[in-house]
């Protein structure tokens, strides 16, 4: 874990110069496409919603509280991003334990929504999850301050899908998390001193953050019949 921190530390900085809206839109689409499909042994979020599905007789909110708690666990797992089929080898250009929060997360939302009924090959279902990641703080200052214009079911549900929205909501996402990632190591830099401290509190932001996702994407995305693309 030392030297992920290490890594985290010195990436910070170059990756927020690199993140055009176009780059980290590109970023989110490859955390999307394995959170969705899938990754070695890492099963895609179809798979995980309707196991839990199955699992829970068929009651969609139930299976939706195993998927958040699921999620949770994982998150709060130190180490996980080497656990999970290799995810920290993927060609993805975030520092390592932010690639595998983000996958788990994004998988989570992803998750979610199809037990809600979207179609997550719905590219407007696939902007809506990523903006669900920036949890209900996140959306609702940027409502505030504009830098955007709706939620993540008028984004779901909308008409047409918008390209521009995509590419504004993936920067956004795409600081938001190397923001947490900062802060998590600010919060792990004043504990390392105490033995098993550092991991327990690198456990407890993660496993919050996504315990605040899951929440959000809950509460958001409510069950309905999406309208077909307009093309």
């Amino acid at each position: 874990m030392a030297g992920v921190a290490r890594f985290v530390a010195s990436s910070l900085a170059p990756a927020a110069q690199r993140f055009t809206p176009q780059a980290a839109a590109g970023v989110l689409r490859r955390v999307l496409e394995i959170a969705i499909d899938g990754y070695q042994r890492f099963p895609g979020a179809e798979q995980v919603a309707d196991r839990h599905l199955a699992k829970n007789g068929g009651d969609a909110q139930l299976a939706i509280d195993a998927v958040v708690d699921q999620h949770i666990r994982l998150a709060g797992v130190q180490g996980f991003v080497t656990s999970i089929g290799g995810l920290v080898t993927l060609p993805i250009a975030l520092p390592a334990n932010l690639t595998g929060l983000a996958i788990v997360q994004a998988r989570m939302v992803a998750s979610i929504a199809h037990l809600r009924g979207y179609d997550l090959g719905d590219p407007r279902v696939r902007t809506a999850v990523i903006t669900c990641m920036l949890g209900e703080d996140g959306v609702t200052d940027r409502l505030k301050k504009s830098s955007l214009v709706t939620s993540p079911l008028a984004i779901a549900t909308a008409p047409v899908f918008d390209p521009e929205l995509d590419r504004q909501v993936s920067g956004e996402v795409v600081a938001e998390l190397l923001a947490r990632i900062s802060g998590k190591r600010m919060a792990l830099a004043v504990t390392r001193r105490v033995p098993l401290l550092g991991g327990a509190v690198g456990a407890g932001v993660d496993g919050w953050s996504t315990y605040r996702i899951g929440e959000f994407a809950d509460k958001s995305l409510v069950r309905r019949i999406p309208r077909p693309i307009e093309r």
